[in-house]
């Protein structure tokens, strides 16, 4: 453990789970093309990425028991054939039904993928590695993103719906072989986890999910991981192309910089997460009201919002990705490793629920209005998505709702067993005595 191999088995793991990502939100930047090749309404251009999330919500349980059961290389190499079978059956795909088989077979194989990476670190990392390799584990698995924003893009305009597919799916072969090749369920000669009978499996799901520490990680993932997925997968590059009126460059140059906000902000939140691990759930509720106070910021901003603001609420927006991973620490911290992997599956269908729900209401609502004349023939109006966008505010006060309420009881459960929360006025003086020793200046007196 935390030895070469060990890096070796996990930056395969992850690079896996970055293709995963690539092939995740490639559509999102292929929108507008999309709705010329399948002659698609919003709400049916939505379909594509609901019916890809849906299956890839539906499976995170079984994937969670599969994992434990079968553990991670397996599910890894499944996943990554997954994807090039999809990615390959939308290159050919020229009617609706074709692309949705597609993204469906995309997002069952991407629901493989990230439990399974997570279920590595245990076996081969210890002590408070793990947090960080988390946080990293997600933050790296998003140059993804940077992949489908920039060269994907680049190849999908310039040489047709096809040849970029067809160019995304070699990625899932190289990841399919190099897991093959490198990656291994445990260090060798490693204590195999003793998978429960499948009599048991029912009951160790309800076990994960009566425990309250593993609900407030799916409230956390929720809450805050939904506003940048339906950004990026879907609704961000229509909004800032046609609605705001910014180039298609521009356009990915704000996906690009998503994804290095969250990549200079996980490492420090993972460290955080580490030293303040009771305080966890302030970090999410202040991390949701900020993305919050961004997404209204720009949607009542009168006309066009300029791009300083637009680049402020990308940053806010990514955020909550590294946030989103706190729910999955919850996961870890609340329950045994024989029911890890179910609990990581429980923590991650919460923030997928929340994207696919709405990315299909602003469809939706896109829809209504461009039907009912008030987008003046536009689909993509500005005023039009001002109020198909607000439908994301309603879907993050009830995750907000759940992490209070699972939080409250966590609390009254620990002050029972006489372990209170401490004041956070305590735990902040802790951290500057700590940060003074670390400089070298006088420690607590």
């Amino acid at each position: 453990m935390n030895g070469t191999r060990a890096w070796i088995v996990w930056g395969v793991g992850v690079f896996a789970y970055m293709v995963a990502v690539t092939q995740r939100t490639s559509f999102g930047v292929a929108g507008i093309e999309a709705t010329e090749r399948f002659s698609a309404t919003a709400s049916v251009l939505s379909v594509f990425t609901v019916v890809q999330l849906l299956v890839y919500a539906g499976l995170q349980i079984p994937v969670g028991v599969l994992v434990d059961r079968f553990g991670p290389r397996l599910l890894i190499a499944g996943g990554a054939a997954l994807m090039l079978a999809g990615q390959l059956q939308l290159a050919a795909a020229e009617s609706v039904g074709a692309g949705i088989l597609g993204r469906s077979l995309v997002g069952a194989g991407d629901a493989l993928t990230f439990i399974s990476v997570l279920r590595l670190l245990p076996a081969w990392f210890s002590g408070r590695k793990i947090p960080v390799l988390t946080q990293y584990t997600g933050i790296v698995g998003q140059l993804g993103q940077i992949a489908s924003a920039i060269p994907f893009a680049y190849v999908l305009h310039r040489f047709g719906w096809s040849t970029a597919f067809v160019s995304a799916a070699s990625l899932s072969l190289l990841a399919l072989v190099l897991t093959l090749a490198c990656v291994r369920n445990r260090p060798a000669g490693g204590e195999a986890p003793v998978p429960l009978p499948l009599r048991q499996t029912g009951t160790s799901l309800a076990e994960a999910f009566a425990q309250p520490g593993t609900r407030l990680g799916m409230w956390t993932h929720y809450t805050v991981q939904f506003p940048g997925t339906v950004f990026v997968m879907m609704w961000g590059f229509p909004y800032l192309v046609s609605a705001e009126g910014v180039s298609s460059a521009v356009a990915s140059g704000l996906m690009t910089f998503f994804v290095v906000v969250a990549i200079v902000c996980g490492p420090w939140m993972g460290s955080w997460v580490g030293r303040h691990p009771l305080r966890r759930s302030t970090m999410v509720l202040l991390i949701a009201g900020a993305m919050a106070a961004g997404w209204a910021a720009v949607l009542l901003y009168p006309g066009p919002a300029p791009l300083w603001l637009l680049v402020l609420l990308v940053a806010l927006l990514a955020i909550g990705g590294p946030g989103s991973m706190i729910g999955f620490d919850f996961a870890r911290t609340y329950n045994p490793s024989a029911r890890l992997g179910t609990a990581t599956g429980i923590v991650n269908i919460g923030g997928f629920i929340a994207s696919l729900v709405s990315m299909y209401l602003i469809g939706v609502v896109l829809d209504v209005l461009n039907s009912s004349g008030f987008s003046g023939g536009n689909l993509y109006a500005l005023d039009s998505f001002r109020i198909a966008l607000s439908v994301q505010f309603a879907v993050m006060a009830v995750g907000v709702a759940g992490i209070l309420r699972t939080r409250g009881q966590i609390r009254r459960r620990l002050a029972d067993e006489g372990s209170p929360l401490p004041p956070l006025r305590a735990a902040l003086a802790r951290e500057r005595q700590r940060r003074r020793g670390e400089r070298g200046g006088p420690g607590p007196q």
